[in-house]
């Protein structure tokens, strides 16, 4: 019987256990883990998996590419693409540290709260976000397309705005790089925010006294489910709830919210590989557009009755 084998590369030491866990959940048979992967090792690779198998039997192999270095992620993700030959070709998936579904998930949310709460969309919307790894990154870059007027902030002084720029500079966006670091600097960058997103690390608040600044504020989202919250006044499971802190309201997205969106994304673009009439080739835009359709099938679908 043909095996679905799920082939996962990764330059780290060891791949994602959660990663692993949804793929076979999703249906592959067999997930085979490829550590300490170099971009330059990618294209070889690839062919050796394309070739073992008859032409157009792209839904039975996948790539998946994780990691935690989203510049080495996109190299790696360009190599697997200009590996297929003709006919022989296998699906690719990209989503290192997650963070490719992850800021799928928050973008699509944001447009959703907002549509649904404001009528209004992202374009033109002022956004703030604080947290300038992946996460924070890609979210950027997405809602940059979406015609929002992006500020990444940066919390620390080891941020780097050079390599963050570069990466934006390969999907053809123009992102504010901002400084955050001091109390003055996030009151500063609040008082115009009309969205926040918060993508920092896990357990710290990063967002609280400042929230009186917020005049302008509509929506804030948190991405943090380890206490203490990124920002004070939102609850795990927030999704459209209005919040009030120093007395400016706002609607809020919890970290739960995205991380259940995220969980259905990852595992759809899992089956997406097994199912699709060409072979998929998924990066982060392919993640958002994925994610929108699973909130569009959501709100489609008829209420249960009791």
């Amino acid at each position: 019987m043909t095996k679905r084998i799920l082939y996962f590369l990764t330059p780290s030491e060891n791949i994602s256990p959660f990663d692993v866990t949804i793929a076979a959940d999703a249906g592959f048979d067999m997930v085979v883990p490829f550590t300490k992967v170099q971009p330059k090792q990618v294209s070889a690779m690839v062919q050796d998996a394309i070739f073992c198998r008859p032409p157009n039997r792209f839904n039975d192999t996948g790539i998946f590419i994780g990691g935690r270095d989203v510049h080495m992620a996109t190299d790696m993700f360009q190599n697997a693409k200009n590996a297929m030959v003709g006919p022989f070709k296998v699906g690719v998936f990209a989503d290192p540290n997650g963070a490719y579904t992850t800021s799928a998930s928050i973008v699509a949310l944001v447009e959703q709260v907002l549509n649904e709460k404001t009528g209004k969309s992202l374009s033109g919307k002022k956004v703030a976000i604080f947290g300038t790894g992946p996460v924070g990154l890609c979210t950027a870059i997405l809602a940059t397309q979406q015609g929002a007027k992006v500020k990444l902030c940066q919390l620390v002084a080891d941020d780097d705005e050079r390599s963050a720029q570069r990466f934006c500079e390969r999907y053809n966006t123009q992102v504010e790089w901002v400084s955050a670091q001091t109390n003055d600097e996030k009151e500063s960058v609040i008082r115009d925010a009309e969205i926040i997103i918060s993508a920092a690390r896990a357990g710290v608040r990063i967002l609280e006294n400042a929230l009186a600044h917020a005049e302008n504020l509509i929506l804030a989202a948190d991405t943090n489910a380890v206490p203490p919250s990124g920002v004070a006044g939102i609850g795990l499971n927030d999704l459209g709830v209005v919040a009030e802190v120093s007395g400016i309201s706002f609607l809020s997205i919890g970290p739960m919210a995205i991380g259940n969106l995220k969980y259905k994304t990852q595992f759809g673009l899992y089956e997406q590989i097994q199912k699709t009439n060409t072979a998929a080739l998924i990066d982060f835009p392919e993640a958002y557009q994925f994610a929108l359709s699973v909130l569009k099938q959501q709100a489609t679908k008829p209420e249960r009755s009791i």
